[in-house]
C-alpha cells in the first residue's frame, strides 16, 4: 500500500464542512482512509455561519481523492450528536478509529477585532468558547477511548499559530492558545496508551470564507494581493491538510507528541507541497516581514516560496 498507506484506517475529521477541515479529510482521503466528515451544514440545514459549503461536499471531495467519505452531521457541543457519532463508529467499524482530528471553530461571527474585549460583546465571546474549545473537549472526552482501546492512534488540534504572540482579539486568543494547551494535555495522559496527541496550524489559509472576503475565487486568488500584499504567501487548505495526512501516515509520529506544529514546518520535514508545487512558509515570513513591519512589496516572494 505504497501509494495509499492510510488504506483500512478510520478518521474523524471534525468540523470537515470547509476550510482546513475539509482540505484534511481530502489528503486523509487521498492516502486512502476512511474519513467520517463531520460538521452541522448539511444539503438540508445550514449553521449559525451561513455557509454555503456542506458536510456531503466535503465526503464526496474524499471519495474523488481516493478515499472512503461519510458525512455526518454532528453539533460536537452536544454530548449526544457525539455518542451517536460514536455509536455509529462502533457499529460500522466495530469502534475502530485512527485518526481524530479537531478542527471544530465556528466563531468568525462571534468574535470581535476592534476596541478593547470590556466592550465586545460578552456572549458572542463566550459562545465562540464554547464552539472552539468545549467542542473539542467533548469530541477528545467521547472518542478518545476508542484511540485507547487500541492502544494507537493519533488526535490533531487544529489551532492558529503556533507562537505566544497575541492574536488580536482577546476571545479568539483564548480559543486558539487553549487549543495548542489542550493538545498538550492530552499528550501527556494519552502517551502511556500509545496515543499521540499535538497541535496544528496552517498559515495564511486560502478557506472559501477568505477567498470571498477578497471577492475571488481559488483560480484567481492572486488579484486579492492588491488588497493586502501578505495575501501573496497564503495558502490551500490542502497544504494543512498534506500535514495532517502525512503525520497520520507517520510510523514515528509520536516523536511530534505534545508539540505544536506548523503547515510550513511539516513540509519542509516531509517534503510536500502546496497543489501549485510552492511551499509557502507563512512563518518565516510573518517574523521577517508582517512583525517587522517591512514593505511586502519590496520583498522577494521566491525564498519564501
Amino acid at each position: 500500500m505504497i501509494d495509499h498507506p492510510l488504506a483500512g484506517r478510520v478518521a474523524v475529521v471534525a468540523g470537515a464542512t470547509r476550510g482546513a477541515g475539509r482540505g484534511i479529510a481530502v489528503e486523509l482521503g487521498v492516502l486512502g482512509a476512511r474519513v467520517y466528515c463531520t460538521g452541522r451544514t448539511t444539503r438540508d440545514e445550514r449553521s449559525e455561519m451561513g455557509r454555503p459549503e456542506t458536510i456531503e461536499e466535503t465526503a464526496q471531495a474524499v471519495a474523488e481523492a481516493g478515499g472512503r467519505g461519510i458525512a455526518v452531521r454532528c453539533d460536537h457541543t452536544s454530548v449526544a450528536d457525539v455518542d451517536a457519532l460514536r455509536n455509529r463508529l462502533e457499529a460500522e467499524t466495530g469502534g475502530r478509529l485512527d485518526v481524530l482530528v479537531n478542527d471544530v471553530w465556528g466563531g468568525d461571527p462571534l468574535v470581535s477585532w476592534d476596541g478593547p474585549f470590556w466592550e465586545h460583546d460578552l456572549d458572542a465571546g463566550l459562545r465562540a468558547w464554547r464552539n472552539g474549545i468545549e467542542s473539542h473537549l467533548v469530541t477528545s472526552h467521547r472518542l478518545v477511548p476508542l484511540l485507547v482501546e487500541q492502544g494507537r492512534g493519533l488526535v490533531i488540534e487544529v489551532t492558529d499559530g503556533v507562537g505566544e504572540r497575541y492574536r488580536g482579539s482577546l476571545f479568539y486568543d483564548l480559543v486558539k492558545s487553549s487549543v495548542i494547551r489542550l493538545a498538550l494535555a492530552q499528550s501527556e495522559e494519552l502517551r502511556p496508551h500509545g496515543v499521540t496527541a499535538l497541535a496544528l496550524t496552517p498559515g495564511f489559509l486560502r478557506s472559501e470564507a477568505m477567498l470571498d472576503h477578497f471577492g475571488v475565487t481559488e483560480p484567481t486568488w492572486r488579484e486579492g494581493v492588491a488588497q493586502d500584499p501578505h495575501f501573496a504567501l497564503s495558502e490551500t487548505p490542502r497544504y494543512v491538510g498534506r500535514a495532517a495526512a502525512a503525520l497520520a501516515a507517520d510510523p514515528g509520529v509520536d516523536r511530534w507528541t505534545g508539540q505544536a506544529l506548523s503547515s510550513w514546518g511539516l513540509a519542509r520535514e516531509y517534503g510536500f507541497t502546496d497543489l501549485d508545487g510552492s511551499r509557502p512558509d507563512w512563518g518565516r515570513w510573518f517574523h521577517e516581514v508582517v512583525r517587522l513591519n517591512r514593505d511586502p512589496r519590496a520583498v522577494g516572494l521566491d525564498e519564501y516560496r
